[in-house]
Order: C-alpha cells, then sequence, then structure tokens
C-alpha cells in the first residue's frame, strides 16, 4: 500500500541536518528522503517524483543554483533554498532560477514544515502532468537530469549550453523560438541582446549533429530557431525547400 504521506527530498551535504530533518519533518507528517550531492538529489527527483525539494545551495559537488537551474527545466517541484547566506543577492538568484522559497540556517522545524504546506498548497492549486525527465525528437534524445544527449544511440558531447539551448528548442519542437526568448532562457534576461551567442552555438551543435546544412537546427535571421526530428525532412532539398522556409544560419 503506498503512502499517502507528502514525500519531502532534502538534499544537503551536511549529515547532523539531514537527521534532524528526517525526525523532524517525519514527526509532523511527511516522508522524507535525503541526499548528500546535487548530482545524486537530481537523479533522485527524477525517480521518486517528489511532493517538495529542500536544497542547500552550498553542495560538495555542483552550486545549488545550479541544481535548481536544472531541475527547472523538466520538473515544477516545488524548491525550498536552505543556506547560510542571508544576503539579498543570494535569495534573488535562487529565486531567479526557480525556487520558490528560502530560508537561511538555522532555522526551526515547525517554521520549515509550515513552509512545506504553503508549498503543497501551491501545488495542488495548479497541479500539472509531469514533464518526463527526457525528451526525444525522433531519434535525437535529451536526458534532461544528466545532461547527456544522443543521436541514434551515440553521444554527442555537447557543453552544458549547447545542452540547454538544444533541450530549450526541444521542448517547443517544430515551433519556432525568437532570439530572446532563447537567449533569455538559457543565458538570463541580461543577454537578451546578444544574437551572436546563437549564431556561435548553432553552428557547434550542427557540426556535432552533423547537421551542416541546418535541416534539423533551422533558423530564420529575423525570428530565431527551431528544432524538427531529424528524419523529417528531405536532406538533398536546398534550403530554401525546407519546411516553412527557414534557411540554415
Amino acid at each position: 500500500m503506498s503512502s499517502t504521506l507528502p514525500l519531502i527530498l532534502v538534499v544537503d551535504d551536511d549529515p547532523d541536518l539531514l537527521r534532524v530533518c528526517k525526525v523532524g519533518l517525519g514527526a509532523l507528517g511527511n516522508e522524507v528522503r535525503a541526499t548528500r550531492s546535487g548530482l545524486d538529489g537530481l537523479s533522485q527527483a527524477a525517480l521518486l517524483n517528489p511532493d517538495v525539494v529542500i536544497l542547500d545551495l552550498g553542495l560538495p559537488d555542483v552550486d545549488g543554483l545550479k541544481v535548481c537551474g536544472r531541475l527547472r527545466t523538466w520538473s515544477q517541484v516545488p524548491v525550498i533554498v536552505l543556506s547560510g547566506d542571508s544576503s539579498e543577492d543570494r535569495k534573488v538568484d535562487a529565486l531567479e532560477v526557480g525556487a520558490d522559497d528560502y530560508m537561511t540556517k538555522p532555522f526551526g522545524m515547525r517554521e520549515l514544515n509550515a513552509r512545506i504546506q504553503v508549498a503543497l498548497r501551491h501545488r495542488s492549486s495548479d497541479q500539472q502532468a509531469p514533464t518526463p525527465p527526457a525528451i526525444e525528437v525522433g531519434s535525437l534524445k535529451l536526458d534532461l537530469v544528466h545532461y547527456e544527449a544522443t543521436l541514434d544511440g551515440k553521444p554527442l558531447g555537447l557543453t552544458p549550453k549547447e545542452f540547454e539551448f538544444l533541450s530549450f528548442l526541444a521542448r517547443h519542437q517544430g515551433k519556432v523560438c525568437t532570439r530572446r526568448m532563447i537567449l533569455e532562457a538559457v543565458w538570463g534576461p541580461e543577454y537578451s541582446s546578444e544574437v551572436n551567442y546563437l549564431k556561435v552555438y548553432a553552428y557547434r551543435i550542427r557540426r556535432k549533429l552533423k547537421d551542416e546544412r541546418g535541416a534539423i537546427l533551422q533558423s530564420d535571421p529575423a525570428i530565431g530557431y527551431r528544432l524538427l526530428a531529424p528524419g523529417s525532412f528531405n536532406p538533398s532539398a536546398p534550403p530554401g525547400k525546407r519546411p516553412g522556409g527557414m534557411k540554415r544560419r
């Protein structure tokens, strides 16, 4: 029989804090799972589909902000950040990458549980079908948890930014994404005018996809980019004959 208790995933490298959370949150009516690294936290979030994630920013392997940002590429699970840094900049950074709440250490267990309950209410009032932690566009597969991409089963060796660029287009496959949309989603609002970034990264990604003609990763210099499934086009067709008139750029 499955548990009806809220499932809380705590990601923190402090073993004492993990023990306190397991005992304290468990006594307050939650099921608690814990892990001490960012990468394992992402894996556990994908496997367990928790109701709330409690995330420390000072993790030993990956900065907590990056963990939160990666998690947000495929999940809308509420994230409550824990940090010993009470600076306004750090709080703003956490909220901008997708955290729902921010608590500074030390904290009270009852207050943490109260914030969990608020997060659960928000989640239940805006429940959506969970986004799978992987995207497939024809024979192109993107593992959003581990930042791994394969084409026909072969790894592409993308850099993190190349992966984020490609995965953003994959989430909107077949649709044109404007340059501003992509820049703000991948690099941040302050990079919304850096159009040259997209040209450089599109070139690199096409080389790794063996898509020099720009048939998979298509572009329109006046609008933006879109991604088509490999095999959904005629590779011998000239650029002007590609779907939608999109060109390589």
